[in-house]
């Protein structure tokens, strides 16, 4: 039994840390599948999924593929009326559409310097206010041990 209680402490631990800063909830798979579940409740998982395509495309090394991935991110986020198309300011925009017919692995750095920045100031408090967050934290304190051995 001390084994079923070792987990969920480490697992409650694990979700309390996702709150120390946006990066340890990034690089945490869980934490990563929680923050995408909190912001497709309130239809802007597009930031979060533009932010991982990002970082993906940045470890591209063959230069067919990234012209494909970079074109595969600027129609799906980046051009008017993408299907996931993210909230960054108009000069921003231009310079990708300008530079997207010869991208580089840095065409979308100011883009997703702006949309790391958007989630950290408003999605990711956010996320640590919710019920999602609060459920997660909260359902996995120590389990009552009745509720596992319904017969003690």
């Amino acid at each position: 039994m001390p084994v079923i209680c070792c987990f969920y402490r480490s697992q409650t631990t694990e979700a309390m840390t996702w709150s120390e800063n946006m990066d340890t909830l990034l690089a945490n798979q869980a934490g990563l599948d929680a923050f995408r579940t909190f912001l497709k409740s309130e239809f802007s998982e597009e930031n979060v999924e533009f932010w991982l395509a990002c970082e993906d495309f940045k470890k591209t090394k063959n230069a067919e593929k990234i012209s494909s991935k970079a074109r595969m991110i600027y129609s799906e986020f980046i051009e008017a009326d993408a299907p996931k198309e993210i909230n960054i300011d108009f000069s921003t925009r231009d310079l990708i559409s300008k530079n997207i017919a010869e991208p580089t692995l840095k065409c979308f750095d100011e883009a997703q310097k702006l949309i790391y920045s958007l989630m950290a100031k408003d999605s990711f408090p956010r996320f640590l206010k919710s019920e999602v967050y609060k459920k997660l934290v909260n359902s996995q304190q120590v389990p009552n041990h009745k509720k596992w051995l319904p017969f003690l």
